[in-house]
This record gives C-alpha cells, structure tokens and sequence, in this order.
C-alpha cells in the first residue's frame, strides 16, 4: 500500500509538467519550421561559425512535418553490448583532409544528392544513409556502380528494424543486408515517386508493403540480392571513425536535430537555437578543418540540393556535436550472390523475413 501511495505521489508531481510540455509541443507543431528569428540569431552570432537561410526544400513546411521525417532511432544501451564494436590500430597516419568522393572517384554513387525530396513522406532517412553506404562500399570493394534498394530495406525489414516510415534504428538495417540481403534500386524502385512539389508533402505515406517481387526487367528478387558480411558500430572516438572511413568508405551516423538545423546554408554546423525535434540518419563521407582551425566532418545529406550546401553540410569535429560521434554504424560488403546461378527460379526462394 506504501508502494502504492508513492507512486500516486510522484505521477502527481509529474503530470503537471508533462501536460504543459504536451499543450506548448502541439501548439508549435503547426507553426512555419523556418523563421527569421532563427536565421537572424545564427548569422548575428559570432561564435556559430555557419551561415542559416531560408532552404527552398522546407519553405512550406510546418514544424510538426519536419519532425515526421526525422526516422533515425538511437541504439538502446542495452542492445550495444550485443553488437560488434570495431577497432583500427593507430598506428596509421591519416590526412588532415579527406574526401571520399576525389579518394574513390570511379564511385558514382558517393556523391550522389538525389534530386527529388527522396524521405518527404516517409521518416526513412535510417534506410536512406544505410542503403546508400552499403552502394558505395560495394563500388570501393568490388568496383560496381550500383545503386541499393531502399524500398527493400524500408518495406522488407519489418519491426526488426523499427516501424518503417515511422522511423528505425541505423545498426539494425545492416544486420538486415547480413541476413536478407537487399536488391537493387532497379529491381525495387523507391515508393515516393511523387517528390515534395507541394507543401509540407502531406500526406505522410505510410510504410510501403513488402511484395518481393522485381518490379520491372528481367531481374530475379533472389538474384538481385547484394549482402552485407557484418554489420558493426564504431567506437565514439575521432581517430576510429576516420579510419573507418579512410580504410573502408563511408559510414552511416545519426544525430539530434533541432530547429536551427533545418536552416542551415554553409559552414560548420554547432547548434545554436532552437529546440530538438528528433533523430536523423546521414552518409559520413570526409572530414577536414577550416581557414579559421575549425575541425570538421563532411556529410551527404538526402533533403536534395535545395537543402543546404547544395545537398551537402559540415559539422563540428572531434567535440561529439549533437552526438554525431555516437552512434556510427557500418559493415563490409560480401561476395556471396555476385555470381549468378543460371537456371535458378526465384519461386519460393526470396530473402525474407
């Protein structure tokens, strides 16, 4: 009964401030995302060290549909002790700059800034960041330009990897490439052809269901499967995520969005004003430090070239800024499947769940 009375208590002195935080959220949500006070905070302060605009890509879009496709779920503590945490001797000697895109130019798809609102309906930025490394590491390991299926990952992965649309956690789309695979963006074409040509993308889509069927030419489902051989998370230390990227290509990493973030134009990013909104997922590719001695990471970004440095953003190095140095993921590409078996029928045999 003691029990009892302590918890009343405490719900008691709680729920007051929770349903004021409610009331003040839900109010907002409808409100611009972008606003002058923002812009105009960032660009008068002399310590942001980046310059904020109005990006043509959330011009009509309010708070409550930015958070939408925030879909990067972090990785609960209890579940990293069960995951692969990957190691680099230092004994190397890395640049002081490094991009991904010059060091593997015959790697189209590293540069890549697709040109429609690729997640504007849909929170799949977790699927996004992950597909897209996976593409490149297969480029820097087996020399083929191909492009991966987010659609597979998004609609095939299920609650292994989180709610689809709804949002998903990084680590676990690569456990999804070790064990199912994923085919290519030919066979399995993302769902949102639509793009965001009108405001705010509404409606919100939601996920897309798994059919494991090529949609078009004479692709097999099964055969069009590209596999991951692990999947590991890197250590939340400058040095080991550099090396990851210098050795092995980009990575994917996820980080706390808040207001200001959305405005962001050049420079490097360090959070200056605004409140959190959610979680992102973006594609790691390079790292460098300013004129001015500010060290950075450079990251590809998919809110298209009308976001941002022309799709791209830099961020604050080596200080974990908005935790962009804590959850890093990653994982090598596998043989297993380039071969094609002739003959083969791709009934009943799809990689699924």
């Amino acid at each position: 009964m003691a029990a009892f009375f302590l918890g009343f208590s405490l719900l008691l002195l709680l729920a007051p401030s929770v349903i004021v935080a409610e009331s003040v959220s839900e109010l907002k949500l409808n409100s611009n995302l972008l606003q002058d006070s923002i812009v105009n905070s960032v660009n008068t302060n002399p310590k942001a060290g980046w310059k904020a605009g109005m990006n043509p890509r959330f011009s009509e879009f309010t708070l409550g549909q930015f958070k939408r496709i925030l879909g990067a779920r972090p990785t609960l503590e209890s579940e990293k002790r069960n995951i692969p945490l990957v190691h680099h001797d230092r004994s190397s000697n890395l640049p002081k700059e490094f991009d991904a895109r010059k060091t593997w130019s015959q790697c189209s798809t590293i540069g890549r800034i697709l040109g429609k609102s690729s997640d504007g309906h849909c929170g799949s930025c977790w699927a996004f960041a992950a597909v897209e490394a996976l593409s490149d590491r297969f480029c820097i390991n087996y020399g083929m330009n191909i492009s991966l299926s987010v659609n597979d990952l998004l609609a095939c992965c299920g609650f292994l990897c989180g709610a689809g649309c709804d949002g998903g956690t990084p680590i676990y789309a690569w456990r999804y490439f070790v064990h199912h695979g994923v085919v290519t963006e030919e066979c399995d074409p993302y769902f949102d052809t639509t793009g965001c040509s009108h405001p705010g993308c509404e409606p919100g889509y939601p996920t897309p269901k798994c059919v494991r069927k090529c949609m078009g030419g004479n692709q097999l489902w099964r055969q069009s499967k590209h596999y991951g051989s692990n999947a590991y998370r890197i250590k939340k230390d400058t040095y080991q995520i550099m090396a990851e990227l210098y050795k092995n290509g980009p990575v994917e990493v996820a980080f706390d969005v808040y207001e200001d973030f959305a405005h962001y134009k050049s420079g490097v990013y360090k959070h200056v004003t605004g409140q959190y909104l959610g979680g992102h997922a973006v594609k790691l590719i390079g790292w460098g430090t300013t004129a001015e001695g500010e060290d950075y990471w450079l990251l590809a970004n998919q809110w298209n070239r009308s976001w941002g440095d022309d799709g791209y953003f830099m961020i604050s190095r080596g200080t974990n800024e908005c935790g962009i140095e804590e959850d890093v993921v990653a994982g090598l590409p596998s043989p297993k499947n380039l071969f094609k078996v002739v003959g083969e029928s791709d009934d009943g045999v799809s990689a699924s769940i």
